[in-house]
Formats: structure tokens, C-alpha cells, sequence
């Protein structure tokens, strides 16, 4: 995990140096994503550098906010909070006319997530400061993101880094720094994008190790479907997901650039 700490934070300074800025900003959501990000570029830049914004939406929980703050406070980053709610009820109310009675559903979602990016990249543009993009390989693979959303930034901090090995780097960095910075319950709780009432990821997606597994045998090893299948996974579900693997190849095209990490971890 040192290697991989190491070259995430060097990353990062590396890339934002040589495009001409000195500091970042990212949304925190309080889950763990947004968490590592904001945490390996307190290392890489300082935490005067660093600035971490919470977009509340209607579905935000109280978890959320409060392990969002706690994260900032224990980085000792820039932290604000900008809610979304009101810009959301107002698209929604200035697209009416337009989407009429079709009942609400990814649509919305995808609109509380591109409001979040607004505001992020109006930020930057205001006061400088790259955005940073916290999706992670899992995630950006299956095509479970937002054009224009959550995708926005200037750098995909995590874009080579599995949402297994994620947790794993989290974990290490609790355990090697003075005290925990991420917050226990971050790293505990079911992830979950927080765009309708109790979302959760694996609403949409198989466990994270299971579809980290599969992807890995797709991506890396270049199995076929039925190579894959033949490793022991359900049928349904491997097709399920090179499914979205292969349908999303537009989304995966558009991500911001990453950082290579696959020759530390393989």
C-alpha cells in the first residue's frame, strides 16, 4: 500500500504543477471516496491547499454531513457547504412543462450530480484550483458516474484503483498516520450516492469484491465472457456486468486523465 500511497500523492503534485496550479478542490460526500481524494492531496499539496466542498441534496444524510466535516476537520482542509436542493427544485420546476407526467427517476439523479459539478468547476473558475474527480475503477468501468457530473474535473485521482483496494488504502492510511483522518464510520457504512431516498450502491451493482474480481479477469487478464464464467461466477451476473463495461466505453472516454497504477498492484 506504501507504493501505491506514494505514487497517488506524487501524482498528484506532479499533475497539478505541471498544468499551472497549486491547489485543488474536490466534493466531499462523505463517503469514501471523496474521503482518499481529499486526504491524498492534503499530503500532496498541503492542507492550505486543499478545499472541500459538501453539496447537500434532498436525500443527504446526517451521516454524511457530519462525517464529511469531521473528515475536513481532521485534515484540517478548507471546508464549505454548498446545498443544491433549492437549484434542484428549480430545474425541476422549469422542466415540467417539458417532462410533463413521466414519473422521476435517473433523470433526476443525474441532475442533483451535474449541479454538483457547476458548482465545483464555477469554484475553480471564480478562485482557481483544480478539480479533482473521485470516481473510482469500478465505478468509471460499469459506467455508474455522471457526464458532467461527477465525472467534471481536471484529474481521476483514483480512475486506476479498484473500490476494493480503496478500502484497503484507507485502512492503511488510518493505520500509518499519528490518528485516524478518515472517519470510522466512512469506512464502514454501505456506499451509497445518496440521489433518492435510501439508495444504496449494490442497488445497481453486485458486491464490490465480487464485481472487482470480474472486472479484473475482463480488464487486466483480457478473459473472454465465458473464461470468466468458467472462474466460478454467476452466469447472470458477469454478463450483466461486461455489459455495462462494453455499453459505457462512450463514458470511460470521457473521464478526466488518471493516474497509472496497475504495475504497483499486479
Amino acid at each position: 500500500m506504501k507504493k501505491i500511497y506514494t505514487a497517488l500523492v506524487e501524482g498528484i503534485r506532479s499533475s497539478l504543477s505541471s498544468n499551472g496550479f497549486s491547489s485543488a478542490l474536490l466534493g466531499l460526500s462523505g463517503g469514501l471516496d471523496s474521503a482518499l481524494v481529499a486526504t491524498l492531496a492534503r499530503e500532496a499539496l498541503g492542507k492550505e491547499n486543499v478545499w472541500g466542498v459538501f453539496m447537500p441534496s434532498p436525500y443527504s444524510s446526517t451521516e454524511s454531513r457530519e462525517d464529511a466535516k469531521e473528515l475536513a476537520q481532521n485534515l484540517g482542509i478548507r471546508y464549505d457547504m454548498v446545498p443544491i436542493s433549492n437549484c434542484f427544485q428549480t430545474l425541476k420546476k422549469e422542466l415540467a412543462p417539458i417532462f410533463g407526467s413521466s414519473p422521476e427517476g435517473l433523470t433526476e439523479e443525474n441532475m442533483q450530480a451535474r449541479l454538483r459539478g457547476i458548482i465545483l468547476m464555477s469554484l475553480s473558475n471564480k478562485f482557481g484550483g483544480m478539480v479533482l474527480t473521485t470516481g473510482n475503477k469500478s465505478e468509471v468501468s460499469v459506467g455508474y458516474c455522471t457526464l458532467y457530473g461527477d465525472t467534471c474535473g481536471g484529474l481521476s485521482v483514483l480512475k486506476d484503483l479498484y473500490k476494493t483496494e480503496a478500502y484497503k488504502l484507507s485502512y492503511w492510511i488510518n493505520e500509518h498516520f499519528d490518528k485516524p483522518v478518515i472517519p470510522i464510520r466512512t469506512l464502514t457504512r454501505s456506499p451509497s450516492a445518496e440521489l433518492r431516498p435510501n439508495q444504496t450502491d449494490q442497488d445497481s451493482l453486485p458486491p464490490y469484491e465480487v464485481l472487482d474480481a470480474i472486472l479484473k479477469l475482463y480488464l487486466e487478464k483480457k478473459k473472454t465472457q465465458d473464461e470468466v464464467i468458467q472462474a466460478g461466477f454467476e452466469p447472470s451476473v458477469v454478463k450483466r456486468v461486461l455489459g455495462l463495461v462494453n455499453k459505457n466505453k462512450y463514458k470511460q472516454m470521457q473521464i478526466p486523465p488518471g493516474l497509472p497504477l496497475r504495475h504497483l498492484i499486479d
